[in-house]
């Protein structure tokens, strides 16, 4: 397992399974990994960081804005400046751009990703060229897992984990009676709602 958005410990905690209680374990690991990749899905991006920086490539036809100021590229999530590398070109052929300001301002300060790349004044591309494409090497997620979505984690992923419980999707009790099982968690989509990108969920 790996890029979880909560631990065992805590999940276990939070459905008072002893933590020597082993036995489950399978299970539960299985439950928190589906937990945070069902959600990095519904928000349409992914909550932790890169180890080491990667190149991607970028079209910027459709992805520039315009702003009073100059050209702002948007980009998939920057968790960091470290390593941070701006390049335009094509093929293999690409040529350093030194003059981009990160944007928002203090997003990371904020634990906020950077999502754009701002061209004070200036253009990131003549007519955005067909074959002219923007890289950007940088360790690409968030600097931080937010709290909302450690949270959102251990809330889906007890579901999950409940699931084996009520295999058709329903539940019961002696007091309650038989339930159908909504397929969507109000709590989790409460915690998650402000971090989902414009046209998913």
């Amino acid at each position: 397992m790996a890029n979880e958005y909560a631990d065992l410990a805590t999940l276990k905690a939070s459905l008072n399974i002893e933590s020597a209680d082993t036995s489950r374990d399978v299970l539960l690991n299985r439950a928190l990994s589906s937990a945070s990749r069902s959600i990095d899905k519904a928000c349409g991006r992914r909550f932790w960081i890169d180890p080491a920086p990667v190149a991607r490539r970028y079209n910027p036809y459709r992805r520039v804005v315009s702003e009073e100021n100059g050209e702002l590229l948007i980009v998939d999530d920057i968790g960091s400046e470290s390593g941070l590398v701006v390049e335009s070109g094509s093929g293999t052929s690409y040529t350093p751009v030194t003059n981009y300001e990160t944007a928002p301002d203090n997003a990371l300060l904020d634990g906020r990703p950077v999502t754009g790349l701002l061209r004070p004044f200036g253009i990131w591309t003549w007519r955005y060229s067909s074959t002219t494409r923007i890289r950007v090497t940088a360790r690409f997620g968030w600097p931080a897992i937010p709290e909302d979505i450690v949270q959102a984690t251990l809330i889906q992923a007890a579901r999950f984990y409940r699931r084996k419980d009520s295999p058709e999707g329903v539940t019961g009790s002696a007091e309650w009676g038989v339930v159908r099982l909504s397929r969507r968690d109000p709590d989790v989509w409460a915690l998650i709602e402000n971090y989902i990108l414009p046209g998913f969920g």
